[in-house]
């Protein structure tokens, strides 16, 4: 491919009004593509193409053959590889900015249906109930079997104020979920942060956009300016964060760790699919643009720290808890995370479309391939809110078709149940105290989350023997 822009992704598989897979860092494809072309096989291709031209019961356009075609040559790779036709490419492109129209859902496919990942916080989707893992079998009356995740983000897009009907199938529900839902402007701001206990602060990462690296510096700021005296403990929440911007990931890291410290690595078959992202000014900022991290206290890079993770935490969610764990920034607490561990290049093709194609696996500082694994955290605490299924037993990247192998041969295990060993935080059993982390008006968190409870004690405990 000549002089054809390309773009580096991270992130899960689809996006909905709130893309989780954004565009991140760009370059020039100089090399021409040059490979011997399988005669045989091709000339297969053309006598199925001519058949189905002749005898097919419908007349069928080329454009749409061929189209289909290329569907499914890069549908059949991986679950994150797929074709990109003009509206869903400018769709990625205008994602990045934080405002979307549509529902508000992080969605994948899974045996030929939309399954939800994450519904966006403050959204439609969000405010309806639709839950992690459920599987939407039928948009309006049309069945999603047999549509691609383009077509079926298509049919969720649309102008605000129009509405949807979403059926949905719901595990431990009989019968179908039927949901109507109003289309809306979805406008995320990322980055969310407030004072939990005089000293100990709280920021949360709801995904990685152009803005996030710029809106943490913000917030840590004020953190440190409202509290009086320097902050005693920090809590990064990274929960049902699907991904986005690589450079934002390594912003986020920066923002932690020494300057130069190792990010994430990334190795695939090109030499332009390897890369070494540092924490250094030119892999997180944009041309020209001003260091924001380098008005940032000293001290936020020694304030003890606990990263939030769970199944939903994807990607550059990934990168992040891997980074701040292996140059042991921070403790890791949560359930394992979602495990997609491959980088996604944009290949523009001509006519406003292009190729999403899977180029490369990333690896934390230590050479921890996430992909189909995910990130164990150094505390396992469950969300005793939620059915077992939705903790360590979630859906992951490990359980997708065709997904990717772990190069180490390691890939999700059955997940740890919570020990009280002193290593281990003591979770209640999931189910038995079923009280909801309700968010009353104004609050950035909710007073009753668990996990973030559990995560403030350690804080605290840390403090005491650091006193000691």
């Amino acid at each position: 491919m000549t002089q054809k822009a390309k773009f580096v992704l991270v992130g899960l598989a689809g996006l909905l009004a709130g893309a989780a897979l954004t565009i991140n860092l760009s370059a020039i494809a100089n090399k021409e593509v040059q490979t011997a072309l399988p005669v045989e096989e091709l000339r297969a291709f053309t006598d199925v193409f001519a058949r189905i031209k002749n005898d097919y019961v419908d007349e069928v356009e080329d454009k749409t053959l061929i189209t289909e075609a290329i569907n499914g040559m890069l549908t059949g790779l991986d679950p994150h590889s797929s074709y990109l036709d003009a509206d869903a490419f400018k769709d990625l492109q205008v994602g990045t900015q934080g405002e979307f129209g549509g529902l508000g859902i992080e969605v994948g496919m899974e045996d030929g249906f939309v399954k939800v990942v994450s519904p966006i916080e403050d959204t439609p989707a969000f405010k309806a109930g639709v839950k992690p893992g459920d599987l939407i079998v039928k948009l309006d009356d049309t069945p999603v079997k047999g549509m691609t995740l383009n077509d079926a983000v298509k049919r969720m897009r649309g102008k605000p104020g129009t509405n949807i009907k979403l059926t949905i199938a719901r595990k431990g529900t009989d019968k179908p979920v039927i949901l109507t839902l109003t289309r809306a402007v979805i406008k995320i701001r990322s980055v969310k942060s407030t004072m939990l206990d005089p000293g100990y602060g709280y920021v949360r990462v709801t995904q990685f956009q152009e803005r996030t690296g710029e809106l943490l510096a913000e917030a840590l700021s004020k953190l440190y300016k409202d509290n009086k005296t320097p902050l005693r403990g920090l809590i990064l929440d990274l929960r049902n964060d699907p991904g986005g911007l690589l450079n934002g990931a390594v912003a986020v890291t920066a923002a932690f760790v020494k300057p130069d410290s190792l990010v994430v690595y990334t190795e695939g078959r090109t030499e332009d699919a390897k890369m070494r992202l540092t924490a250094s000014r030119e892999h997180y900022l944009r041309p020209m643009q001003a260091d924001y991290l380098k008005t940032l206290p000293e001290a936020v890079k020694q304030v003890p720290m606990v990263v939030l993770v769970n199944s939903g935490s994807a990607s550059a969610s990934e990168i992040v808890a891997g980074a701040l764990q292996d140059h042991k920034r921070a403790v890791v607490m949560g359930t394992r995370t979602f495990g997609k561990g491959s980088v996604q290049t944009i290949l523009p093709i001509g006519n406003g479309t292009a190729i999403k194609l899977t180029t490369a696996r990333y690896y934390t500082p230590n050479g921890r391939s996430i992909q189909a694994k995910g990130i164990e955290p150094d505390i396992v605490v469950e969300d005793p809110a939620m059915p077992e299924e939705e903790n360590g037993l979630g859906i992951r990247e490990a359980d997708l078709d065709r997904h990717l192998a772990n190069p180490s041969g390691e890939e999700r295990v059955p997940a740890k149940k919570p020990v009280d060993n002193g290593n281990k935080a003591s979770s209640p059993e999931p189910g038995k105290d079923k009280k909801p982390a309700t968010l009353e008006p104004g609050e950035i968190v909710s007073k009753n989350d668990f996990q973030v409870n559990q995560a403030l004690n350690l804080l605290k405990g840390l403090q005491i023997l650091k006193s000691d």
